[in-house]
């Protein structure tokens, strides 16, 4: 009850200060004439606690800021090398570390040399690995790859007449003369792999299962440069 006094006294004097004349103690208070002082140290200790509150929050931005700049700086600063720097730890002077001997890195055992190399004991694969199911979505694959890494040299029909060919560059061999389309499977893969002549290699470029889908379209371009009415399905055959 007393508090109710006090707060309806504060409210009263609100009133009154706004209307000159009014001004007049509150009959319920129990403070009588002391409501005023005390609506005072009431404001004072608002303003106290909201400047502290600031306080505070400044405090706390400048300890972020600081935590952050010396992270960001002991990341720009951290103790690594540099590619091919000079190491004053390893006996050998060198940054860069062989593999541990006996080792493989996670996702690349290659033991499989049929997918990974394109070979069968030590000869070119003669067709595509039994992981590899040919279908309209692998050919379709095999499609988008040629597009992007081969048709550049080859041309998107494979006779090796590509856009830098025609500015200059050496131009590629044909898939489509009798000694490529002789090849087995095994020796496109390779080639892709490992490259051939002016040809790079592109095997940080497209990983395997893209390499044997572009070999597969590669079939294909040859098989439509070939094909006869014979070939084509029947239901088909009128839209020719």
């Amino acid at each position: 009850m007393m508090r109710r006094a006090c707060i309806r006294s504060f409210r009263l004097e609100g009133r009154a200060s706004a209307r000159p004349g009014h001004a007049e103690a509150c009959p319920s208070s129990p403070f009588g004439d002391l409501h005023g002082p005390l609506q005072q140290v009431a404001k004072t200790g608002w303003v106290k606690l909201a400047r502290s509150g600031v306080a505070i929050f400044v405090v706390l931005c400048a300890l972020l800021t600081t935590t952050g700049c010396d992270l960001r700086q002991k990341m720009w600063d951290q103790p690594s090398y540099r590619t091919y720097q000079e190491s004053e730890f390893f006996e050998d002077g060198s940054s860069a570390r062989p593999l541990v001997e006996g080792t493989v890195a996670r996702g690349f055992l290659r033991e499989d040399d049929h997918y990974y190399r394109g070979k069968v004991d030590g000869e070119f694969a003669k067709e595509l690995p039994e992981q590899i199911e040919v279908t309209r979505e692998l050919l379709m694959r095999g499609k988008e790859r040629y597009n992007i890494y081969c048709s550049v040299c080859h041309d998107p029909a494979g006779y090796g007449n590509g856009m830098v060919v025609q500015r200059g560059f050496a131009e590629p061999e044909s898939f489509h003369i009798d000694r490529l389309r002789g090849m087995p499977d095994g020796y496109y893969y390779s080639v892709i792999t490992d490259g051939f002549g002016r040809m790079p290699g592109y095997a940080y470029q497209i990983r395997p299962s893209d390499r044997w889908a572009i070999v597969a379209y590669i079939r294909t371009l040859q098989l439509s440069q070939y094909a006869t009415l014979d070939d084509v399905p029947e239901t088909v055959r009128d839209d020719l």
